[in-house]
């Protein structure tokens, strides 16, 4: 009994004892803890960041040859035959294994 007298009162109070029970534990032991998922999200935006530059520079690189099928009409047949394996109408068309 001596060793509670020397414990100040607040800490005694089974409300706040509670309280900082529940604290310590949503901050270290559960499953959505804050250390933990704030790793795990700092994580995932950075992913999330290098795909979207990733997406970004595809496009541009897709802008870029777009605009260049638009001004060519040369390109734009070299880029159909190739890509999308279209011919003439007189043309056989032989296509290699790759």
């Amino acid at each position: 009994m001596k060793l509670l007298k020397n414990i100040p009162a607040w800490l005694r109070n089974k409300y706040i004892l509670t309280t900082l029970v529940f604290a310590v534990w949503l901050l270290f032991f559960d499953d959505r803890d804050i250390i933990t998922t704030h790793f795990k999200y700092r994580n995932e935006l950075k992913q999330l960041e290098k795909s979207r530059d990733y997406y970004l520079q595809q496009i541009d690189t897709t802008k870029k040859e777009l605009e260049g099928l638009k001004q060519s009409p040369e390109k734009l047949e070299k880029y159909a035959r190739e890509k999308y394996l279209m011919k003439k109408d007189n043309e056989d068309l032989f296509i290699s294994p790759e």
